[in-house]
């Protein structure tokens, strides 16, 4: 039943990402027609009622009826992302009442996430070295690329100290710091461990709430998620004119290098780690990618993404619930390879000389910002000025290459989801297999 149920949701957002993608681009072709014939004003006033972001400054007549969709549904999956991995990982933590268990599986998903994203970030390196000796960053005029407004960089080694928060009740009021409601959880689980009997009634009351969580999730997902894909699709690419998406293809390399290894790394992890068939996990987590695409966010792909391998990949719960929430945040293969293709893009189109030696040390910047990259769209970008910062790569000209990779961001940062969410699961699946807590019949059914 959970599979046929899957595999229904499946083709509903595969509709709805094809619908999405035609009317996104057919808004595309309209506006430019519009625009081009003197009907500028005919598109405002169409953007207003459908596209609006109705928080934006300036914004308080429009309706943007495509945006309160879409953003209603985001939040209603970020509402529930605390006490989910609060309670998922607890839960996870206290059941296993082996503690030499629970260390295996914490070094096999640490080591499991440490050579996957430095792979990613070998993989980017090549990539990026093969595009720069060919010449094609070279063919960016930054001059005339327009300045956006980023955001300041900080340190990536902050990340080491917000992982324990000093304020227990403030750590669950943003979702912006997974990893200090991960510490806790952790925290909460080992001592309910050690109590054991003790806290059976607050371990009651936790499993309580988990199925809570899930039943609003499922109804969520089930009910809502192909109309929010179609509208989320269709209002990213609406809001992008055809000059905007034009010097796109200057950075496509991102997008090929993204593809690649979307279909074919993980594939062979899946192979040579878990000594699995990767076309059943490719063929079910499928729509967790597409899910992860349409949203920009591992955090709002996160309820599906565990609901995907726990049922349909015959993941352990236990496993799971471990593995997802951490891998959240600092398993992210897709932003390693887009940071260091994008710091590789600014460096070369600004006029900077690229060393072996500086592309080593933006890997490692790389390495070190990715796993403090918060699960929200528009994140990687911002993280990228870190590194940016971090090589020097700061004069007039690398910040307008700057402003370029923010204007087309959206639409990388989609593909890179994919590539997040999809890694978090793939890990989830090696890691099972490993400790012998995969259902194979489920995986393969």
């Amino acid at each position: 039943m959970k599979q046929s149920n899957g595999k229904q949701l499946a083709k509903k957002m595969l509709i709805a990402l094809v619908c999405g993608l035609i009317a996104g681009f057919g808004c595309i072709i309209f506006r430019e027609h519009l625009n081009s014939s003197g009907q500028g004003e005919l598109w405002k006033t169409i953007n207003n009622i459908l596209f609006q972001d109705i928080t934006a400054e300036g914004a308080t007549s429009a309706i943007g009826i495509f945006y309160i969709i879409g953003q209603l549904f985001v939040n209603a999956l970020q509402l529930i992302i605390v006490p989910m991995v609060f309670v998922s990982i607890t839960l996870a933590i206290c059941t296993i009442t082996d503690t030499k268990k629970l260390g295996r599986i914490s070094s096999k998903t640490i080591l499991t996430f440490f050579t996957t994203t430095v792979c990613a970030l070998i993989f980017a390196g090549v990539v990026s070295t093969v595009v720069y000796h060919l010449g094609l960053f070279n063919a960016v005029d930054a001059g005339k690329i327009t300045v956006q407004q980023g955001t300041a960089g900080s340190n990536p080694l902050n990340i080491i100290v917000s992982i324990i928060p000093n304020n227990f009740i403030s750590a669950f009021t943003t979702n912006g710091n997974v990893l200090a409601i991960v510490f806790l959880a952790v925290v909460t689980g080992l001592s309910m461990n050690a109590l054991e009997e003790q806290t059976k009634t607050l371990k009651k009351v936790f499993e309580e709430v988990s199925k809570i969580i899930s039943l609003f999730l499922t109804f969520v997902i089930n009910k809502f998620a192909p109309f929010a894909i179609f509208c989320l699709l269709t209002r990213t690419f609406a809001i992008y004119g055809i000059d905007s998406l034009k010097p796109a293809l200057a950075y496509v390399t991102v997008i090929i290098a993204l593809f690649v290894y979307l279909f074919v790394a993980y594939p062979i992890y899946l192979m040579t780690m878990a000594r699995v068939n990767p076309k059943p996990f490719m063929k079910k987590a499928a729509k967790v990618a597409l899910f992860g695409f349409s949203t920009s966010s591992s955090a709002a792909s996160l309820p599906l993404n565990r609901k995907t391998t726990v049922e349909e990949l015959g993941v352990h719960d236990q496993i799971a619930s471990f593995v997802l929430p951490l891998g959240m945040t600092v398993n992210m293969d897709g932003t390693a390879i887009m940071q260091v293709i994008a710091a590789m893009f600014v460096a070369v189109s600004s006029g900077y000389k690229v060393t072996f030696m500086s592309m080593a040390i933006i890997a490692i910047l790389a390495l070190i910002a990715s796993i403090g990259t918060p699960a929200a769209p528009g994140a990687g970008a911002i993280i990228l000025f870190t590194i940016l910062t971090g090589m020097g790569y700061t004069n007039d000209a690398a910040l307008l290459a700057y402003s370029l990779i923010l204007a087309i961001n959206r639409p990388i940062e989609m593909l890179v989801t994919s590539l997040n969410v999809t890694g978090d699961a793939a890990t989830s699946v090696i890691v099972a297999k490993k400790e012998n807590m995969l259902d194979e019949e489920i995986y393969h059914s």
